[in-house]
């Protein structure tokens, strides 16, 4: 009887630890997902032989931000882990401030895989837990992007997609299929940076909203 009751509780042990560690790995994998990377970037873009590779595209982003080159390699890692190889970039300059609501202006050049480039600037509100000013250079990856008219659209925040690296920020913006992943250097990376969203015209333009 005694044999009987410690086998049936050492089945019950075994069947609880069973479970448990099958929900653990369960909720194990979906921590390990980036942000929206699953849904952002089909497999075919992901590895497509038409963008800019890893290594040329960090040492495009060093030459140019001349900031801490292992801070934006981790960066690049993790953009590169999430969407793949972006088939455009824009190098810039960009200036904002904000108590509680903030603003920013920027202006840059978009630099499309296949050699076109084109003039853009960007403005846009962002609402949050964001204080301070910033200026500076900014680097963007750009994502599945179809034609360099397309990047004239707004494209919204990623809530929990920055991330910080050794005075470097990134996060990530969306519109429909198209990504993009504005890299800033410097002091005074503001918190709320990846809540709101940034218009791109062909034209500068004041108004933020």
């Amino acid at each position: 009887m005694k044999n009987t009751i410690r086998r049936t509780h050492w089945l019950k042990q075994l069947m609880l630890g069973s479970v448990v560690a099958l929900l653990a790995g369960s909720f194990t994998g979906c921590a390990s997902n980036p942000p929206a990377a699953s849904s952002a970037a089909p497999a075919s873009t992901a590895n497509s032989a038409d963008g800019y590779d890893e290594y040329e595209t960090t040492h495009e982003a060093v030459n140019f931000l001349g900031g801490s080159a292992e801070g934006i390699a981790k960066l690049m890692d993790k953009a590169f882990a999430d969407y793949g190889r972006p088939n455009a970039y824009i190098k810039g300059e960009e200036a904002g401030g904000a108590i509680v609501l903030g603003v920013r202006y920027g202006k840059g050049e978009l630099v499309t895989k296949s050699g076109q480039r084109t003039t853009v600037y960007w403005q846009g509100p962002s609402v949050g837990w964001d204080f301070g000013a910033d200026a500076g250079k900014v680097f963007i990856l750009v994502y599945n992007l179809p034609s360099t008219d397309l990047i004239f659209q707004r494209f919204a925040g990623v809530n929990g997609s920055l991330f910080f690296v050794g005075g470097l920020g990134m996060n990530y913006l969306r519109s429909q299929d198209i990504v993009v992943a504005p890299i800033h250097v410097g002091v005074g990376l503001r918190l709320g940076a990846s809540v709101g969203y940034m218009q791109f015209t062909r034209d500068k333009s004041y108004l933020p909203f």
